[in-house]
């Protein structure tokens, strides 16, 4: 009589949190590591600060200050705009190189490759918005300090549904790089000006200011301003809070569907 012994196999269980935790740190360490990049992607908002901030403060005859105390939330979310929505492209150079196929065969949940990444963005765009908010402290920009907190909090909630949807982009242009940069820069520019971050669209036509209307950006944007002079009871702080809220969920919801549809 022949006996045969049957093993049965454990299946591998994920934990999402947990994995997400070791995808951000994984992702992480580059930037530990070599921080040259973090300091460099501070140059643009400096140099929107150090060329395009004159300006305004010539053409305008409220104080430096006042004008600053506008100016400044809009470049904070710049920052975020900018940093996380190319992203994906990192994500894009994995798949090519063959990398991201690598990380698909481990034992890791799958939103957690998209979450940790999109955590990972937050990190170093934190740092810079709080190094450019104290760094205009002295040229009259004045902070409530927990009003900061929330900004950059909401700035996080933002960036990250915003990261998501730059690495949802990634997935679906991998066979085709260009696509991925004539979407992004086709809609991040319009986003921007649309948002009244840089300039001010009340004495705009008509049609920006309903095209602005339907920007969730410009909702963060005047969420912003508000926390940082204080108005935390602000309508504008529970509209921005909603409108990142809302991109943040989007934003993880396409991306994680996407992440696992390209198994």
């Amino acid at each position: 009589m022949t006996t045969t012994a049957t093993h049965n196999t454990v299946p591998v269980r994920s934990n999402a949190v947990r994995d997400s935790w070791n995808v951000l740190v994984r992702e992480l360490r580059p930037v530990v590591r070599d921080p040259f990049s973090l300091i460099f992607s501070l140059l643009q908002p400096l140099v929107f600060l150090g060329l395009f901030g004159p300006l305004l403060i010539g053409g305008s005859d409220a104080p430096a200050g006042e004008v600053l105390q506008w100016f400044v939330p809009g470049i904070l979310v710049m920052i975020a705009l900018f940093g996380t929505g190319v992203t994906g492209s990192n994500l894009l150079m994995e798949m090519q190189t063959g990398s991201h196929e690598r990380t698909l065969v481990a034992p890791i949940a799958r939103p957690a490759l998209l979450i940790g990444r999109a955590l990972k963005e937050m990190a170093p765009i934190m740092v810079q918005a709080g190094v450019i908010a104290l760094a205009t402290i002295p040229f009259g920009f004045s902070v409530n300090p927990l009003g900061m907190l929330l900004g950059l909090v909401l700035i996080a909630i933002f960036g990250m549904g915003f990261g998501a949807l730059s690495y949802t982009l990634a997935l679906v242009s991998r066979s085709r790089d260009w696509m991925f940069w004539a979407v992004q820069q086709a809609t991040i520019f319009p986003l921007m000006i649309l948002s009244g971050m840089l300039l001010p669209l009340e004495d705009g036509p008509r049609w920006m200011q309903v095209a602005a209307a339907f920007n969730p950006i410009s909702y963060v944007v005047a969420a912003e301003r508000a926390l940082f002079a204080g108005e935390l009871s602000s309508p504008d702080v529970l509209w921005g809070f909603l409108a990142a809220a809302v991109l943040a969920a989007i934003g993880l919801a396409v991306g994680i569907r996407s992440i696992r549809r390209s198994d």
